[in-house]
């Protein structure tokens, strides 16, 4: 099969597209042939060497942890999916023209949603929905403010909160106002805007996508035994400030994904998808997402 693989840490220049043996289910896995993979932040924190700490590499590597296409080959005792499906999944190696993983990380793409687009969903929806079920776990009632709410995990932090009755500001860039508007939040403060941070109310918890200064700053709108949920590690000064903090990584959940498909086929949550561009463009592809501002970015065989 052909892939992107990463030949070692570097810029662009070391993603290099290849032949690649193809791989083969064991027990409890399916293989889907891709119809698109995602390109997410984490792709290039990756080749940049950026976590080679804490995530080594073996090269060369296949990146890419989401993917949407349609099953070719289930492995012994899988019986949840079937050849011909239309899937969606949180996995590893997705710039490729095929993938295995274990079936907990698939779900079926509703009808009404287009294959390729799919694939924009798994990684940033799966890590929005779990940052505020289970980082931020909100009663109803609660006021949380969201923190990047206009990027994908953002608005999908969002979608979930609202969805547990949480009152839900969106904290984005002056600039974006107008655009967070459209996310049906209770409020939306320009996170750049310190006299717009006044009107915030005490907020019971933050749902952090950005970390760094944007969370330091919010940390005194915090009550006193109040959450932080955060995607980007711990906040320094929190703990000290005697809130609880809750640091998560996306972890695949087959069950919620579907759920989370659902809601985009109606509507109720919206992920830009900004580019395709075709797999051997790959390079090309990174430094778009890397720049930001344009959406999804998506690859496709």
């Amino acid at each position: 099969m052909k892939a992107i693989v990463l030949t070692g840490y570097g810029d662009v220049d070391c993603l290099e597209l290849r032949d690649m043996p193809e791989p083969h289910p064991a027990a409890g896995e399916i293989k889907v042939r891709v119809a698109a993979a995602s390109i997410n932040p984490i792709d290039w924190k990756l080749r940049r060497g950026d976590m080679k700490n804490f995530v080594p590499l073996k090269f060369p590597a296949i990146l890419g942890r989401d993917v949407s296409g349609e099953v070719v080959e289930v492995g012994p005792g899988v019986t949840a999916f079937q050849v011909g499906d239309r899937v969606m999944g949180l996995v590893n190696g997705g710039y490729a023209e095929q993938v295995v993983s274990p079936v907990e990380a698939w779900a079926r793409i509703p009808s009404s949603l287009d294959l390729t687009d799919a694939a924009a969903l798994p990684l940033v929806t799966l890590t929005g929905a779990q940052l505020a079920e289970e980082a931020v776990n909100p009663s109803p009632g609660d006021i949380v403010l969201v923190t990047g709410a206009l990027g994908g995990v953002g608005r999908s932090a969002v979608h979930a909160a609202k969805l547990r009755g949480a009152k839900v500001w969106a904290g984005v860039r002056g600039k974006q106002k107008a655009d967070a508007a459209r996310l049906g939040a209770a409020g939306v403060v320009a996170l750049d805007d310190p006299a717009d941070l006044d009107r915030l109310p005490t907020l019971d918890a933050i749902a952090d996508t950005l970390g760094g200064g944007v969370v330091a700053r919010l940390l005194s709108r915090v009550k006193p035994g109040g959450t932080i949920g955060s995607v980007v590690g711990e906040p320094p000064g929190a703990k000290e400030k005697g809130l609880k903090v809750h640091a998560m990584v996306a972890h695949p959940d087959g069950q919620r994904l579907a759920r989370l498909g659902e809601d985009v086929a109606k509507g109720a949550l919206v992920i830009p998808i900004g580019k395709r561009l075709p797999l051997a463009e790959a390079r090309e592809a990174q430094k778009l997402a890397e720049r930001g501002g344009v959406g999804k970015v998506l690859l496709l065989p």
